[in-house]
Order: structure tokens, then sequence, then C-alpha cells
């Protein structure tokens, strides 16, 4: 393309628990890092690639840079005893009894949260689809199998279990048959959202094979495809000198050229991801293309739990085309007593930020917990008839009438998610309370999953 930087072609090489000692900054790293490393990666995943390692960690600051902590286990991560354990086998060199001990301690990690094994998963000819989740009636999720890994590793990723090796806890499909079956069956779906892992792992061959299916024109209901990824921060070249990179960015047109939307969910967690000039020029070659770049992270204490880091992402986001998108709370699985911020806390850094940047990144909603019930938006904290109170939003709800619905909750200091707040004016329970609570026992779904709404049911 006219204009484009010259890259040659990087190789992608990437380093994972089987080869940390292959890992070209071992040497530097003190004996007790690599016996954590080794330790914390027998429980949660750990990948990692060159252009990481030589482009976005300072290896000058180790262990506090945000990148390093991003992507390297820490010993922090797991509870004292159990690293101190792991730690004694690490030492005497007992690999099975690490892995038994680990796969004990994955277990106890609230795998997969937000009800997204038991509540999200669809269901069409009587059979569960293991390789879908639809929660929200406009939007679904679909996991091909070939994309059920990323080109690095994020250490607070809700979707660890994908990557650790215990096949009832992933998802995962590969039949284009039944996302073609599906999505013609529920007119109600405008947007597919293709994730993982990270689609963009797969080869354009094999991505173009579901997108393409997507794009037949008796799925006139479908407006917009999505892909999740973070290859943007990981692996730009993925669009730059990758093989087949310029027919991936033909795919995109291919989706534009429809009439369809190309959003490209990009995840950056901290601005040094988006200084790098292979990730600007993968930007605006992606742009070029007519997609669209949202971006949107979790906030995460060691990482981005900083104004300045927020507001300096975001305004480089509007400057390289991308939409600022989404602000989130950071879920409750796996080591999330590590990277947790209190919500009050969260609320306070979210509205200074956001009070630095222009209306152009404005676009963002947060923070946001992608809860059980529904995204839940922290709007703000007042005080109602003496009371002191969080004001919270639905901003999209499993039940759709429960959609931009304002409630409010106790305030309290130390919560960090909607399970630890308690309602507030005298509410005995939230609004959403006793429909969850039949739909955990099977007594209602939403009428796109198990059953037809019923909504003396639901509201009995």
């Amino acid at each position: 393309m006219a204009g484009s930087l010259e890259f040659g072609r990087p190789q992608f090489r990437a380093y994972g628990c089987r080869n940390l000692h292959l890992l070209p900054q071992w040497r530097t790293l003190s004996r007790d890092q690599q016996t954590a490393i080794e330790a914390v990666s027998a429980v949660l995943p750990f990948r990692v690639n060159d252009y990481v390692l030589s482009e976005l960690i300072d290896w000058s600051n180790i262990p506090n840079d945000p990148i390093y902590q991003l992507t390297f286990p820490q010993a922090g991560m797991l509870e004292p005893t159990d690293f101190s354990r792991l730690v004694d086998f690490v030492i005497k060199e007992e690999p099975e009894a690490l892995k038994r001990a680990a796969r004990r301690i994955q277990r106890r990690m609230n795998p997969h949260p937000a009800g997204q094994m038991d509540l999200n998963v669809p269901v069409m000819g009587g059979e569960l689809l293991t390789g879908f989740q639809h929660k929200y009636r406009e939007t679904l999720l679909f996991f091909p199998s070939q994309g059920q890994t990323c080109h690095a590793y994020c250490t607070y990723c809700f979707r660890w279990p994908q990557f650790v090796g215990i096949e009832e806890l992933k998802f995962a499909s590969h039949e284009v048959e039944t996302l073609s079956a599906y999505v013609e069956t529920h007119t109600e779906i405008s947007d597919v959202l293709i994730t993982g892992g990270d689609p963009m792992i797969m080869s354009t061959k094999v991505l173009r094979k579901y997108v393409s299916a997507l794009l037949n024109p008796r799925f006139d209901h479908l407006s917009s495809i999505r892909i999740g990824t973070k290859a943007l921060s990981y692996w730009p070249y993925r669009f730059l000198t990758d093989p087949d990179a310029d027919d991936l960015l033909r795919l995109f047109e291919q989706v534009r050229n429809t009439g369809r939307q190309l959003a490209l969910m990009a995840h950056f967690s901290h601005p040094r991801e988006l200084e790098t000039d292979a990730c600007r020029e993968a930007m605006r070659r992606i742009t070029e293309t007519g997609a669209v770049i949202r971006c949107q992270a979790p906030l995460i204490r060691h990482v981005n739990d900083d104004v300045g880091v927020w507001a300096e992402m975001w305004r480089a986001q509007v400057r390289l085309g991308a939409v600022p998108y989404y602000f989130f709370v950071e879920r409750e699985t796996g080591p999330n007593h590590y990277f947790e911020v209190p919500l009050a806390r969260a609320r306070k850094i979210f509205n200074s930020a956001y009070s630095q940047v222009s209306g152009l990144a404005r676009t963002v909603r947060g923070p946001c917990m992608s809860a059980a019930p529904g995204k839940v938006e922290i709007v703000g904290v007042t005080e109602i008839g003496g009371e002191r109170v969080f004001v919270l939003k639905m901003i999209q709800g499993r039940d759709p009438s429960w959609t931009g619905r304002v409630f409010f909750a106790q305030f309290d200091s130390q919560a960090v998610w909607l399970n630890d707040l308690e309602p507030a004016q005298g509410e005995a329970e939230f609004f959403f309370a006793r429909s969850m609570r039949h739909m955990k026992d099977g007594l209602w779904r939403p009428d796109w999953q198990h059953g037809d709404f019923d909504d003396e049911t639901a509201s009995a």
C-alpha cells in the first residue's frame, strides 16, 4: 500500500512453560524469579513471544514493568500456601506432583465466571452448542476450535481455562454448518463475535471459512461481524508481513463490501502497546479496509491502575483512528485477588481520566462489570435520603427489558464485584435476583436459549 513502512519479515517465535530456559532474557532473572515463573506457570497459562520481549517490556524495570506484569507469572498471583507448595515441587524436580497440585488449584479458581458455562451456552436441536455463547439477544459469541490460543497470554485473562489443557473447561467449535444454521434460525442476532483465544492466530484461509459463511445473503438480519483480538498488541505483523496478511485485509474489505460492519475488538491494556511503528502501521492498514477498531480492556492493578495511563491510551487510540469502547472491571476468576481494584477507586480513576480527554474519546463506557445478569456500569457515588450509595446502570441485560435500568447499592469502599454489593434504600434484593435464581434452577431462560420466555415464571 502507498506510504506503508517497511518491516522485513519477522518470524513469530513463542515461549512457554516448556521452554522457559530458551527465553533470551532468562539468565537476567534471579533464581527466585525463575522459580516463581516455573511454579505459577504450572497453574496459569504462560506464553510470550519475541515481539513482546524485545519491543514492549522494559527489562531495566523488572519486576515492576507493566508489560512484564501483564505477561509474566508473579508469585503473588497464587495464595502463599499454594505458591510455597508448588515452589517445593519445582526445587525438588517433581513434575507429576507439580501438575497434580496445579490442577487442584485451577479447580478452585472460578474458571468460568458470570455463568459462561452453565447459563450462556445455547441449545439447537436438543443439543448444547459448546462452541457458542448467546447471553445477549442481539450478539452471538462463536469460538472456532482453531482459534483457541493467542500470540501471548495475559496474566489476568478471564478465559485462562481455554489454555490449561482441561478439555471440559474449553469453549470451542469447528462447525461452520452449525454456525450458519444457528444464525439463520435466530433472526434476533445482528452481531456475531468471533472470539477465543484469539481468532487472529488462525490463517486467513481458515478464518475465511467462518466469515464467508456469515456473508450469505439469507442472513440479512446480520449487520456486524466482530473479531476479538489482542494481535495488534502482541503480534501486529499479523496485519503487516505474515504470509497471508494482505489476504486478511482483503477479507475485511469483503465484509465491508457486503454492506456489513467489520469491527476489530482490540484489547489494549497499556499505551506502550500503541507506541510501536508496527502497531501503528497495522492499525492504519486495517482502518483503510473500512473496518472499525474498537478498544477495550479491564482495569488491572500492577498494569494500568493509573489515571494518566488511561487518558494517554484513549488519546492515542483516537489519534490512530480507533474508538475507545469499554473500561472493564477485572472479573472474579483466576488470580483476581492480585489484580482487583475496589469499585470506588475504579470509578475515581475512570472519572479523572475521562475528564482529561476530548469528546471523541468519551465513547468509552465504564467502569463496567460483565456480571451474570448483564453488563453493569458504575455510574457514580451519591447520597440518597442520608444513605451513601453506588449508582449502577444495566448497560445490557440478559433479559432485554433490564437494559438501561438504574439501581442502587450500599456504598462499600472495599467491594470489587457485583456479588460484594448489597441493595440500598431498604430493598431486599436487586431487581434481577429472582429471575437469575429461576434461570439457575432451570425454570426460566430467555427465548433465544432454552425454551420460551415466561413472564409469569420470571416474575413469580
